[in-house]
């Protein structure tokens, strides 16, 4: 018999400052997270000096903070993290690796990333004086394919990075656009280099009725759309490690970071991502646990046990970077004459676009669940906002959001998986089981 054990969880904690000990709201979301035995967080930001460089391919800004930025989070009560995720290696490898140094001497379990490609697909675990948790962290957002981690040969080592999740894709088309795509190819000799290196061997050949777009392949089919499926050699990896998690712990949960994004808007999913989530549960895995693109998704119940798509932010001050590598002056035609502040005047237009001006952004919840011999008992949300209609300076730290309509929301666009979200009187929402 498993034990009876209890879960929170929040989203993105992404801080570039210190976090007061105290402000208004800090105890009541405290003390909603400190109600589980096991708490996680997404840690989304690094703790590299100042020898580290910045790396070419970076998550879209240079996150970095003080390392005691973890004690803040163990304020919040949290005892489990993961950081795979797109900011993993935005000081490249030594970035990396002060980053899990940190952690590790904050005591925090970690999953996700590693010195080595095996590292970063182990589990790490969590045991709570009650039961045991197993940890398996994963990303699929990477700027680049080499954040993956490399596992070592017989006589070289392996590669720093994330457990990565790669999506193989394709867009399925009528034979009559294929047609016409085909015929662009051709013309164009777009796919020439490509063409050589499969007649040379280096490139595998396209499959029958597939033609290259440069990089997207193109299916003939009956319609439309646009498909995509979680890589096949990294979802065995994937769940061997749940499954290995599995045999040594009570319960496993499943950390993932996606910011693809399924039709029609960012709200929704990518494919693939339910076909993991799924897969994932398949093997042994009591949840997953979703964040990444910075504003709530649905959630789903799964044989019995909860898809949190995406939980949205906790912390977000994602504006309040003091500097950054030259890459991100670049980007907008600048350098690092000006100051962070004038640069992120400069691409949000005034603060008149961008995340901070999105609602949506600011609107999240913490999920609190328990479990009890494999069978998911109760799932409670608490609503939070980081400061929604606050100067972007004053936004970031989460507060109840009771009364603002985020489990509404949340309510409706989890309709269409099936789940049935009612909200109490004291404001705290009840996932149907």
């Amino acid at each position: 018999m498993r034990a009876k054990l209890s879960f929170s969880a929040a989203g993105d904690f992404l801080p570039q400052r210190r976090i007061p000990a105290q402000y208004d709201g800090f105890r009541e979301v405290s003390d909603f997270i400190k109600r589980a035995d096991a708490r996680f967080f997404n840690l989304e930001t690094t703790f590299p000096d100042e020898t580290c460089f910045g790396q070419q391919f970076y998550g879209g800004a240079y996150l970095r903070a003080d390392a005691r930025v973890l004690d803040d989070a163990k304020r919040y009560g949290f005892n489990l993290l993961s950081f795979a995720n797109n900011h993993t290696l935005d000081y490249s490898y030594k970035g990396l690796e002060l980053t899990m140094q940190a952690v590790a001497a904050a005591g925090f379990p970690s999953a996700g990333v590693g010195r080595n490609l095996d590292e970063a697909a182990a589990p790490a675990y969590l045991d709570t004086g009650k039961g045991s948790v197993g940890l398996v962290g994963v990303v699929s957002t990477m700027m680049n394919v080499a954040a993956i981690a490399g596992r070592q040969s017989r006589r070289v080592p392996g590669r720093p990075g994330v457990n990565g999740l790669r999506v193989d894709d394709y867009v399925e088309v009528t034979p009559e656009q294929f047609a016409v795509i085909e015929d662009v190819v051709k013309l164009s000799q777009m796919d020439a280099q490509a063409d050589i290196s499969r007649a040379e061997g280096f490139t595998p050949p396209l499959p029958e009725g597939v033609t290259a777009f440069r990089a997207v392949n193109v299916k003939k089919g009956n319609t439309t759309r646009y498909v995509t499926h979680p890589n096949k050699q990294d979802m065995c990896r994937i769940i061997q490690a749940i499954k290995a998690a599995r045999a040594q712990s009570d319960y496993v949960v499943v950390s993932m970071h996606s910011h693809e994004v399924g039709a029609p808007d960012k709200e929704c999913p990518g494919d693939f991502y339910t076909e993991f989530a799924h897969l994932c549960i398949d093997a042994g895995a009591t949840a997953i646990l979703g964040h990444g693109p910075h504003l709530i998704r649905p959630i789903e119940i799964y044989k019995g046990c909860p898809i949190f798509y995406c939980m949205g932010n906790f912390v977000f001050q994602e504006e309040l970077t003091e500097y950054a590598a030259e890459d991100q002056y670049e980007k907008y035609g600048l350098n690092s004459d000006i100051s962070m502040g004038e640069m992120y005047d400069i691409r949000t237009k005034g603060h008149t676009r961008g995340l901070l001006c999105d609602r949506r952004v600011m609107e999240a919840y913490v999920p609190y669940f328990e479990v009890d011999n494999d069978r998911v008992t109760k799932i409670e949300l608490l609503p939070i906002n980081m400061g929604v209609g606050l100067e972007y300076w004053q936004m970031g730290l989460p507060r109840p959001g009771f009364n603002m309509g985020i489990l509404e929301r949340l309510a409706k666009m989890s309709e269409p998986y099936g789940t049935k979200i009612t909200i109490r009187d004291d404001g705290i929402g009840v996932v149907e089981l």
